[in-house]
């Protein structure tokens, strides 16, 4: 592409990144509002986890689809189903509804964040990522910081309908830009191309089945759901190692970076998002602040992640990438083990110090895994691989999200009749709903205490899966990237790539 489609494809894709990067700590922020206006306390953890599941779900079938008809087209497809569900949102009446039109949103959301690291892939070398990478944190810094203080604000000033709407120029600014700029060279039109829809559909029904068994473990029908997931895996397995062009590329899990990388992801992600979507119920309901302080306390986790990922993507053209990575993720461990003292005497500042560490751990050991994988696979596979490891990153996000939400209903369901105190009788409105604040001073410290012991045991949990992604991080092979020796993925076939990882 001509230098001027570049910088407009660059603009494009960076708004795209702003936006979607936004979107979620605006939710993140807005959920104790929205859970006490609408109610559902009982699903809260499902405004998360049906707009993970639909995005999770989808991310790899974006990439691949990504590699045979280009990115351009489907990245507006997802733009476009993202910002109706947005719309959705914003005007849904109940809990119910709120749910659903997430589902849509986050059919939209596959595909935009992995598709714009994907067409970074595409335009820059690895020396030009790397460089680039501070540009991109950047964006994703600002619009992450923005989002918390933005959402607090929407909601204490106007309504938190306006956390949804706010979508709405970003996305078709960032649409428009990425479809009159970029140039898709690398689809070969003269192939017939092949969709593996029966891995799609396996793979489809392998996740809602796991997620929908995980949210109703305590059920004979939740075992049931999981059992079922565990028979879709094996039939997925079955399907892609046959298939031509599989959706879900086993081949490169052969590889112990890939596989090491998918590991971290699935673990870290559990670890990170699974924290990020309860601290601002934690820090409004249990230490007792309004929205916008709850926004703010995201804010070092945030900035943390954009600078370590700066330094460790230019770390990557002088340092061995497996130290790096092991120096982060040994930083994620730190954070979410402070976490786990979480209760109502702990600060504000104390959480965003804690939650600092953790955001500093994954911004070192994230970037470095993904320069290092766009640079070690084929350019057809690269939406393919870069999918995948985003999946992998969602996919523990959102096992993250749904095992810590029963946990936290379990566990404040125990508090609560320890206490003498009907679960089915108490409503968190007072804690996260100014208006709704009718409850007796000393029913409300019973109710703040027994969320705090609740929501412990949640941070319990990611510090397990922390230590856990660190594991996996020792199984990362050593080595720099730089041209391609033989032996790499790469070099699996008589296509090369540029830059590849030299793994010794």
């Amino acid at each position: 592409m001509s230098r001027t489609r570049t910088i407009l494809t660059t603009v494009g894709i960076m708004v795209g990144l702003f936006m979607a990067s936004m979107e979620t700590t605006v939710i993140a922020t807005a959920m104790p509002t929205i859970v006490g206006q609408l109610g559902g306390l009982a699903i809260y953890s499902w405004a998360f986890s049906a707009y993970m599941l639909t995005s999770t779900t989808t991310v790899p079938i974006y990439g691949k689809l990504s590699d045979i008809y280009g990115r351009r087209p489907i990245f507006a497809i997802a733009m476009v189903i993202f910002l109706a569900g947005s719309v959705l949102c914003g005007l849904a009446q109940s809990m119910g509804q709120l749910i659903a039109f997430r589902a849509l949103q986050g059919l939209g959301a596959g595909g935009i964040m992995p598709l714009v690291f994907v067409i970074v892939g595409d335009i820059f070398s690895f020396e030009q990522r790397a460089k680039m990478q501070g540009l991109f944190s950047g964006v994703w810094g600002v619009s992450s910081v923005v989002g918390p203080l933005l959402g607090g604000f929407l909601v204490d000033q106007l309504s938190w309908h306006w956390v949804f709407f706010v979508n709405v120029a970003p996305g078709v600014i960032a649409m428009v830009m990425v479809w009159l700029a970029m140039e898709d060279r690398h689809v070969d039109k003269t192939v017939k191309p092949y969709v593996d829809y029966a891995g799609a559909a396996l793979l489809s029904a392998t996740v809602v089945s796991l997620l929908l068994g995980l949210f109703e473990m305590e059920t004979a029908v939740g075992w049931g759901l999981i059992g079922l997931a565990v028979i879709f895996l094996i039939g997925l397995v079955i399907v892609e190692r046959r298939a031509p062009d599989p959706i879900l590329p086993l081949k490169l899990f052969r590889e112990r970076l890939f596989a090491s990388a998918t590991a971290h992801g699935l673990l870290s992600g559990w670890a990170m998002f699974g924290s990020l979507s309860f601290v601002p119920l934690f820090v409004q309901a249990v230490i007792g602040t309004s929205a916008t302080e709850a926004g703010s306390t995201l804010m070092p986790m945030l900035l943390g992640w954009v600078f370590s990922s700066i330094i460790g993507s230019r770390a990557l053209l002088y340092i061995n990438y497996r130290w790096i990575i092991l120096t982060g993720t040994s930083l994620l461990v730190i954070g979410a083990a402070m976490m786990t003292q979480a209760n109502a005497e702990m600060s504000r500042l104390q959480a965003m110090i804690y939650l600092g560490f953790m955001g500093v751990g994954m911004g070192l050991a994230v970037s470095p895994f993904l320069i290092a994988i766009q640079s070690a696979v084929q350019k057809r596979d690269l939406g393919t691989a870069t999918s995948t490891l985003q999946f992998s990153r969602n996919i523990g996000g959102t096992l993250g999200v749904s095992v810590m939400g029963a946990v936290l209903a379990s566990r404040l369901a125990t508090a609560l009749q320890t206490a003498g105190l009907d679960p089915n009788a108490v409503s968190l409105d007072s804690l996260v709903d100014p208006v709704a604040g009718s409850s007796s001073a000393a029913f409300d410290g019973t109710l703040q205490l027994a969320l705090g012991t609740a929501i412990q045991g949640v941070f319990v949990i990611a510090f397990v899966a922390a230590v856990l992604a660190l594991t996996a991080s020792f199984f990362t092979p050593s080595g720099r990237i730089g041209s391609a020796p033989t032996g790499t993925i790469a070099d699996s076939t008589k296509e090369s790539a540029a830059t590849v990882v030299i793994s010794h």
